[in-house]
């Protein structure tokens, strides 16, 4: 279960299928070096997306394999 205390790296790391979400949601930044000490609601913050939205879409995606 993904949360948004996560960093992006970490979500990443438990499904790379997660990446096309991240990028579908406005979030392009997954190479920088803020993916790697930002968490998903620091992030989300930063590009403007609902952070509960995005984890539930993640969530069932991880659900749904």
């Amino acid at each position: 279960m993904i949360t948004k205390e996560m960093n992006i790296m970490e979500i990443i790391n438990v499904d790379e299928g997660i990446a096309e979400i991240l990028l579908e949601s406005g979030m392009h930044c997954l190479g920088c070096i803020a993916a790697h000490t930002e968490n998903l609601e620091q992030a989300c913050a930063v590009h403007g997306i609902d952070v509960d939205d995005l984890v539930n879409r993640i969530n069932q995606y991880l659900e749904s394999k």
